[in-house]
């Protein structure tokens, strides 16, 4: 299976940019718990099929099949998880499941460690899978126990990554004549192309460093264990207090300038283990990035064309996954030059080009055009200004509603109490 890997590589990248593209619509006909079932159950027989049939052109055409399953995962549980969650609180769904996709990247190095053969390998991963099946068709709620459990009617309002709601639908439906007039309007094609590029460079970067981590000089499966462990500390993203903008250029800054010192520290023989440091923080930096623009291009686009932006946007992400297949390592074992020349300055120019783009937390989710032009126009300090007075506000109302209702429940009992004790006096009376 080893000369067959970096095909199943490619093949696997290409199952995903499949995945991207029917993906969504599967999604949006049949809804998101069946098709997240089925790709479930297909996953499963894909992980234990090689064990049973070690054809080297089945496997190929398995790797295809577990990335177009794999990405209909991904997106429907990113969907299911954010559609759940009140607004307050749709940074920790994503960041959890990052951080479980960390935990399996850790338990999979350690069974390719305890694994002496392939066969064993592929049946230590695809038998769990069969034995939680069950576990998974009682835990994804049907839609008619969705609605009893009373979540936040917010929660309607939040797009997921890959997929528009149904409101943004019937909208697109109203607007048959003119749907296309806003895509091509610049603001919304200069948020797009920024995006776009964003999309691909952090792709190119993470599946780059993912792929190649035993090109580092440390063990193969040390380096994947410590490269799943560099993913945990996503978990605790929400609590940076830093707006979209910078929060995205700093990350992209770090992540370039980590793959640029590695590239120069592997150069001139320096500790392996250090370079591979640096490398996985460029990583986390990097998967920190794809967290926040996935909140990021929700923000950005106004409804009529989110969808088809949504899209694009996911197909640049795939192009770049596919592209970083193309940079194997030389004989000895190490990256080309240029593969992380590419690595490092891809996000480094990304971290420009978000100059080009508004800043979007605490503004409501734009419908048009207008929208869009009017949160990019409006002053950040005012807008500051404006949601932090509008909080006080709400603050305040709701402190005196509360104090208005204990000074009527207060009240209310007084006047019991009075009542009680004239029926007490007024039982002593002689009759």
């Amino acid at each position: 299976w080893t000369s067959w890997l970096t095909y199943g590589q490619t093949v696997y990248m290409v199952g995903l940019l499949l995945g991207s593209l029917v993906g969504g619509a599967l999604s949006d006909r049949y809804g998101k718990r069946p098709v997240l079932l089925f790709s479930v159950y297909v996953q499963a027989v894909c992980g234990l099929l090689p064990a049973v049939l070690p054809q080297p052109f089945l496997f190929l055409a398995v790797r295809c099949l577990a990335g177009v399953c794999c990405c209909c995962i991904n997106n429907c549980s990113f969907s299911l998880a954010v559609e759940w969650t009140a607004p307050s609180a749709r940074l920790w769904p994503p960041a959890f499941l990052g951080f479980c996709f960390s935990l399996g990247t850790m338990a999979g190095a350690l069974l390719a460690w305890l694994s002496p053969t392939w066969t064993q390998l592929h049946l230590s991963l695809a038998l769990p899978q069969f034995i939680c099946l069950p576990l998974y068709r009682s835990v994804l709620l049907r839609p008619s126990r969705v609605t009893t459990l009373r979540l936040h009617p917010q929660c309607l309002s939040v797009q997921p990554f890959d997929h528009l709601s149904f409101s943004a639908a019937e909208a697109q439906k109203d607007q048959t004549t003119s749907g296309l007039l806003p895509f091509k309007h610049p603001t919304v094609l200069l948020r797009l192309s920024v995006m776009s590029y964003l999309g691909a460079a952090t792709a190119l970067t993470y599946y780059g460093i993912c792929m190649n981590i035993g090109s580092f000089g440390v063990n193969v499966y040390s380096a994947q264990f410590f490269s799943g462990l560099s993913e945990t500390p996503c978990l605790l993203i929400p609590l940076v207090r830093l707006d979209r903008r910078p929060f995205s250029m700093l990350t992209l800054f770090l992540s370039g300038a980590a793959c640029f010192l590695s590239l120069l520290l592997s150069r001139h023989q320096c500790d392996a283990m250090l370079v591979m440091s640096l490398a996985l923080l460029g990583k986390f930096c990097i998967i920190a990035t794809i967290f926040i623009l996935s909140l990021y291009s929700i923000e950005l686009f106004p409804t009529v064309v989110r969808q088809r932006c949504m899209s694009m946007v996911n197909l640049w992400f795939r192009l770049g996954c596919l592209v970083s297949t193309l940079f194997p390592p030389n004989p000895e074992g190490a990256l080309s030059l240029a593969a992380m020349l590419i690595y490092g300055g891809g996000p480094i120019i990304g971290c420009g080009l978000c100059l080009l783009l508004p800043e979007t937390i605490g503004i409501p989710l734009p419908d048009s055009v207008d929208d869009c032009l009017r949160a990019t126009t409006q002053d950040p300090v005012k807008r500051t200004s404006l949601i932090c007075s509008k909080n006080i506000c709400d603050r305040d109302l709701e402190k005196k509603n509360r104090t208005l209702n204990h000074n009527h429940i207060w009240g209310r009992g007084w006047s019991q109490l009075r009542l009680l004790f004239k029926i007490i006096l007024h039982s002593f009376q002689p009759l």
